[in-house]
């Protein structure tokens, strides 16, 4: 059950107390999580096994959120352990993480987090997949990492008759290939990259839609070149979007709006100590929502990581400060009676996040202004949390506000009733706030390994009545 909420416009000093009681209890929540998990007694791990096994098998919970989170592949390839539905159930909980590599792939992060009897167990193992590899492959490569971390933390904890390895060489056969060179391995020497670690991708997009009121027309393209290396990271975007709408009105008229935006995007960043990163941000485009004829911005930029980068995957907080000139050249005379200007702003960022074996949170805090005019400001704060409250039950709530200040770009002729309907232009507001929370509870069979496959889409994909 999901229920959400969303205020934009009007005074900020009108509602703030919702929102502000929604944010207090995220925090709070947040801030207790990681004591409220300690204080919980550990599930003992001498429950009955599966009824249908007789030998005592793992018990694994599986905790993803994000690309390539198949239980239904995992529990297909990996039938020997018993897959179940809450953490407490578990002898060691899974905790999957990933981020995007240089080249375009991704590296997948596997945690194994021991529960119970086995709680001071805990290991991680890693899987890089390639750009160019397909789905099946990626899911393939998990599998093959998370069923290896699966079988050692069987093998350590004492869990028998389970693990077995095939094709053990006999100990004449490694011996006599001791001194032979790995096949298949080469030294950072012996490669050659002609591309010099530069990684291209060239992508375009486009969808017609057509009512006998209503037409609409999106094309899109895009280039994206980037290079990463454990000391630089370079990453530039150039997107190009047009967009036709055509509607017909109630009073015989017809309503077109056509338009096109475009950005290029730039970010250098150099790993300047453990903690300390700098570098610089730039945009170049043209926003028609927003009033921009033209604008650009050039940011240098620092960051201070508290956690070391590596952890950034389960827990992350940084502090993150960029200052520089933003140009602007207006579509319409702005409502300060601008048609171009060039201000300088300023904008610090803290942000907390992290997952653990209790739910996922973060929080971000972050606030800018312009330098001509510290009134003119931007002030934003977002968080979430995922908590699982007890067995089987989880609580989500999720909130945001901003109170917004540095609307420069405004245009000064108003805007049309059509315009505002479909959102075509940035409107004035004082505050955007949202709020959404929910929860789910599960009850019944603790195991989860069973897999039907049989008629997946069951044959409710058509529109809704």
């Amino acid at each position: 059950m999901r229920m959400g909420v969303t205020h934009e416009n009007g005074s900020w000093r009108d509602r703030p107390g919702l929102l502000g009681v929604g944010l207090l209890i995220l925090l709070g929540l947040t801030v207790s999580a990681a004591s409220a998990e300690a204080q919980t007694p550990p599930a003992e791990a001498s429950q009955d096994p599966v009824p249908s096994r007789p030998t005592l098998v793992p018990r694994v919970f599986f905790d993803c959120r994000g690309p390539r989170c198949d239980n239904t592949y995992y529990r297909t390839e990996i039938g020997w352990v018993a897959w179940v539905r809450d953490q407490r159930d578990a002898h060691v909980h899974v905790i999957m993480t990933s981020q995007q590599t240089g080249v375009g792939g991704r590296e997948f992060i596997l945690d194994f987090i021991g529960n119970g009897a086995y709680q001071n167990y805990a290991a991680q193992s890693r899987y890089q997949s390639l750009p160019t590899d397909t789905q099946r492959e990626e899911l393939d490569g998990i599998a093959l990492s998370l069923g290896l971390g699966l079988a050692s933390f069987a093998t350590e904890s004492g869990f028998r008759d389970i693990v077995g390895l095939a094709g053990l060489a006999r100990v004449g056969e490694v011996a006599a290939n001791l001194d032979a060179p790995p096949e298949g391995l080469l030294s950072p020497d012996e490669v050659q990259d002609p591309w010099n670690l530069w990684v291209f991708r060239i992508s375009a997009n486009g969808d017609v839609e057509s009512e006998s009121a209503r037409q609409s027309i999106r094309l899109g393209t895009g280039l994206r070149a980037s290079r990463v290396t454990p000391t630089w990271n370079q990453r530039y975007n150039f997107n190009y979007n047009y967009r036709e709408q055509e509607f017909d009105l109630s009073d015989g008229s017809t309503f077109i709006d056509e338009r096109f935006d475009w950005n290029l995007s730039t970010r250098v960043v150099y790993a300047l100590a453990e903690n300390w990163s700098i570098g610089f941000s730039g945009n170049t485009g043209r926003n028609t929502s927003r009033n921009q004829r033209i604008w650009g911005q050039w940011n240098p930029a620092i960051e201070y990581s508290f956690f070391p980068y590596e952890e950034a995957t389960r827990r992350a907080l940084t502090a993150f400060y960029q200052v520089g000139p933003v140009y602007r050249d207006y579509l319409e005379l702005t409502v300060f009676s601008e048609t171009s200007e060039l201000r300088y702003e300023q904008q610090l960022t803290l942000e907390f996040s992290q997952r653990q074996t209790w739910g996922n949170a973060s929080i971000r805090l972050q606030g800018s202004t312009y330098l001509h005019d510290t009134g003119l400001n931007n002030v934003s704060t977002r968080g979430f949390l995922s908590f699982r409250v007890a067995r089987g039950l989880d609580l989500n709530v999720g909130a945001s506000y901003s109170r917004v200040r540095d609307q420069l770009y405004l245009s000064g002729e108003g805007l049309s009733d059509e315009e505002r309907l479909l959102e075509l232009q940035q409107q004035q507001t004082d505050f955007e706030a949202s709020l959404n929370f929910g929860f789910s509870y599960q009850f019944g069979s603790i195991f989860n390994n069973v897999v039907n496959n049989r008629f997946p889409g069951g044959g409710g994909g058509g529109r809704g009545n």
